[in-house]
C-alpha cells in the first residue's frame, strides 16, 4: 500500500504543477521516462521480488515521472483556464480510481497464482512480458525524438 500511496501522491503533484503551468518537461523527455520506469519495475520485480524495503522512494520517482506524462494527456484536451482547477481535479480523482481498480482486478488474481505451486512462475512471466513491451516503448519513444 505504501508504494501505491508514493506513486499516487507524486504523480498527483506533477501533474497539478504541470497543468497548471508551474512546471513544464517536453514530452521527448518524459515519454523514454514513462517506458524507462516500466522496465525498471519490471526488472525489479524478477531481481527482487520480495525486495520491497524501500521501493516506495522509486515509486515516488517514478510517479513524479508519470504526473508529467498524465498533464500531457490533460493539457491536449485544451481544457479553457476558468473550468482547469475543476478539471485538473476530476480528471486525477479518475486517474486514482483507474489505479484503485487495477490494482483491485490485477493483485487478487496474481497473489493466488504465485501461490500455487503449478503457477508459481505467473508473475515472473507477466514480468519479462511487462519488461519487453516497455523497452520496445522506449526504442520508439527515443528513436521519435
Amino acid at each position: 500500500m505504501k508504494i501505491v500511496t508514493a506513486f499516487t501522491v507524486a504523480h498527483s503533484i506533477t501533474l497539478s504543477m504541470a497543468a497548471l503551468g508551474l512546471v513544464e518537461v517536453p514530452s521527448s523527455i518524459v515519454e523514454p521516462l514513462i517506458a524507462a520506469s516500466i522496465v525498471w519495475v519490471a526488472v525489479e520485480n524478477l531481481l527482487a521480488p520480495t525486495g520491497a524495503g524501500r521501493r516506495w522512494l522509486a515509486a515516488a520517482g517514478f510517479g513524479l515521472i508519470h504526473g508529467l506524462g498524465f498533464a500531457s494527456a490533460l493539457v491536449e484536451v485544451g481544457l479553457p483556464r476558468d473550468t482547469l482547477v475543476q478539471a485538473l481535479i476530476a480528471f486525477n480523482i479518475g486517474v486514482e480510481l483507474g489505479q484503485l481498480a487495477f490494482v483491485a482486478i490485477v493483485m487478487p488474481p496474481l497473489v493466488w497464482a504465485s501461490r500455487r505451486s503449478r503457477l508459481r512462475g505467473v508473475p515472473q512471466v507477466l514480468s519479462v512480458i511487462v519488461a519487453l513491451v516497455g523497452a520496445v516503448w522506449l526504442v520508439e519513444r527515443l528513436l521519435a525524438v
